[in-house]
């Protein structure tokens, strides 16, 4: 019996352990005015990469993007790789969503009342969305590798908890940076403590059009 409490407890201990060393990762990214940068995505990348866990570890395999006042929302929507997303119309109109980017591709129709059958995102990276017949409706699926993937707030700030300390590729990704641009990242050190992450990136003004073609 003491044998088997003694064990017990070293499992606990070490469970204990583990979960103390975890750091709460806070990225705050503004933008070239200072200003608080929102539905910006920030990964975190280890290396070595062969340690990092699937991104559905931690990441929710299922979203939902509703249609609104002739609206995406969200803007943006993050899922692991092979995460599935179900789009639904709140309008009194139909839509026909559409992604022509190589990540993902499909074209469905729906009614209004309807929700769609759960599309699914196989590869990473980002995928336009579209519609049809509203050429002012976009919005985005980041489809992650990493696990520790998170989406800022309106104020700047996204907020990874549980990262194990190491070594990491702190990256960032958003709609409105300039195509073609190597997207913003930096070496960062994840300690046992909360670690913090400030990162200032160039954005595109924001302008009437919402057109994507050949953006993703």
């Amino acid at each position: 019996m003491g044998r088997r409490f003694s064990s017990v407890l070293v499992i606990l201990l070490v469970a204990v352990c583990q979960t103390a060393a975890a750091t709460t990762f806070t990225a705050e990214i503004t933008d070239q005015d200072g200003k608080p940068v929102a539905n910006a995505v920030v990964s975190l990348v280890p290396d070595p990469l062969s340690g990092m866990p699937g991104a559905s570890t931690r990441l929710s395999n299922e979203q939902h993007i509703d249609q609104r006042l002739e609206t995406f929302l969200p803007l943006v929507t993050i899922v692991p790789r092979n995460g599935r997303v179900i789009f639904a119309n709140s309008d009194q109109t139909t839509h026909q969503v559409y992604s022509f980017s190589p990540v993902k591709q499909f074209e469905i129709t729906l009614a209004r009342g309807a929700s769609s059958p759960p599309i699914v995102f196989p590869n990473p990276g980002v995928a336009a969305l579209g519609c049809n017949i509203h050429d002012n409706m976009i919005a985005y699926v980041f489809v992650a590798d990493s696990p520790w993937t998170a989406l800022t707030g309106p104020d700047g700030r996204a907020v990874i908890d549980d990262v194990p300390p190491g070594t990491y590729r702190a990256q960032v990704w958003h709609h409105r940076y300039p195509l073609r641009r190597e997207l913003p990242s930096a070496r960062i050190a994840v300690s046992t403590d909360t670690t913090q992450w400030a990162a200032n990136i160039r954005v595109l003004a924001q302008t009437g059009s919402r057109s994507h073609a050949g953006s993703y």
